[in-house]
């Protein structure tokens, strides 16, 4: 288990004093895979940093298991050798001029275990990871994955109480960078690791994740499971950097009503959106969210179902293979669609677009 409360920190640039983080909190239960998820300074690195004890937050408290490694207000400050985390970074980190089982030895080595415990224990991570055979092979001669597995090999290998890995994949290309995150997830399920990871990449998290905290400008967006996050954004930074999202701009002409529904005047037309998270209306001004995947195309005149319906010009598609996107202009604005590969229709032709009433979401406007 992870306990982050009220956890800040500054750095002093030549600007003035940035807040890297500005009072975050949340927890990582006994087992879960926890996601610190957000763009380039948003605060995650830093977050990670400050458990393996890597960075000296300027306030709060940082509890692992039911040791507390660092506290503020008791001037507590916990070493990170003396953490019990294992780390992987994003460069791997791995010694040119060992074999890998040196480098998986390395932790072990360090802290001065008996030579057959070693050799037990390295042997036992190599099967974990897959690389069971390649224990005498120089680490440079190793492909981007097998060097991935070699780190995390020697994260895990002295059996540490929390996991830590910092954008671990990001040197793989694409289809290697696939296989690796479910064979990641795959092993934290059954070594059953706390573990607290760090990536900028949405797909990524979503896959892997039991719980995500969406991060920007040192805060917490949003927390909770991938569908959760993805499927009901709270404000606008939340649903423009989650996947791809349509965010219409109007005004409100009656409701949220007890069922959460409102009534709203957009340049599109007027919609009927629902209100899924609880947030202070100051003004008539609100913001609609809705997914491409959400809007059904159709040929103009085509009956649809109950919900809002647009019409508008179709200026282009792009051809996916399992999918194809559309692009639609609706009076001044564009939206975003996606329907079936086999789907004919041609550039310039009329089309009508059918968006659920339950996912068109009133969201809050800006970015924290």
């Amino acid at each position: 288990m992870i306990r982050v409360e009220n956890l800040g920190k500054s750095f002093k640039t030549k600007e003035g004093g940035v807040d890297a983080l500005a009072g975050i909190s949340f927890e990582v239960k006994q087992g879960s895979f926890f996601t610190l998820l957000g763009p380039s300074g948003c605060g995650k690195t830093t977050t990670l940093r400050s458990v393996a004890g890597l960075e000296r937050p300027d306030q709060g408290e940082i509890t692992i298991g039911e040791r507390k490694v660092f506290s503020s207000r008791d001037k507590i400050f916990i070493p990170g050798n003396k953490r019990d985390v294992g780390m992987v970074f994003q460069s791997y980190a791995i010694w040119p001029h060992m074999t890998v089982f040196n480098n998986i030895a390395y932790p072990l080595k360090a802290k001065r275990r008996p030579r057959e415990e070693i050799q037990q224990r390295v042997h036992k991570a190599l099967q974990l990871v897959g690389l069971g055979e390649l224990g005498d092979r120089l680490a440079p001669r190793l492909s981007g994955g097998q060097q991935q597995r070699v780190a995390l090999a020697r994260a895990l290998v002295a059996e540490p109480a929390v996991l830590l890995l910092d954008e671990p994949l990001s040197n793989l290309d694409a289809k290697l960078r696939n296989q690796m995150r479910w064979e990641l997830k795959e092993l934290q399920r059954r070594l059953g690791t706390t573990t607290l990871y760090v990536t900028h990449d949405q797909i990524e998290a979503l896959a892997i994740s039991d719980e995500i905290a969406l991060m920007n400008k040192g805060r917490i967006v949003q927390l909770g499971a991938p569908r959760d996050i993805y499927a009901s954004p709270v404000n606008e930074f939340a649903a423009d950097f989650i996947g791809a999202a349509n965010i219409i701009r109007g005004e409100l002409i009656e409701g949220p009503d007890a069922s959460g529904r409102a009534r709203v005047k957009t340049p599109l037309g007027e919609l009927t959106a629902a209100q899924k998270w609880r947030q202070d209306q100051q003004g008539k001004e609100v913001l609609i969210a809705f997914r491409p995947e959400q809007v059904s195309i159709m040929s103009e005149g085509q009956p649809a179902a109950g919900g809002n319906l647009l019409t508008g010009e179709l200026q282009g598609f792009t051809y996916l293979g399992e999918s194809t996107e559309f692009q639609v202009l609706v009076g001044s604005q564009k939206i975003q669609a996606k329907g079936e590969a086999g789907l004919a229709l041609k550039r310039g032709s009329q089309v009508s677009l059918h968006i659920a009433v339950e996912d068109c979401l009133l969201i809050r406007r800006g970015e924290v």
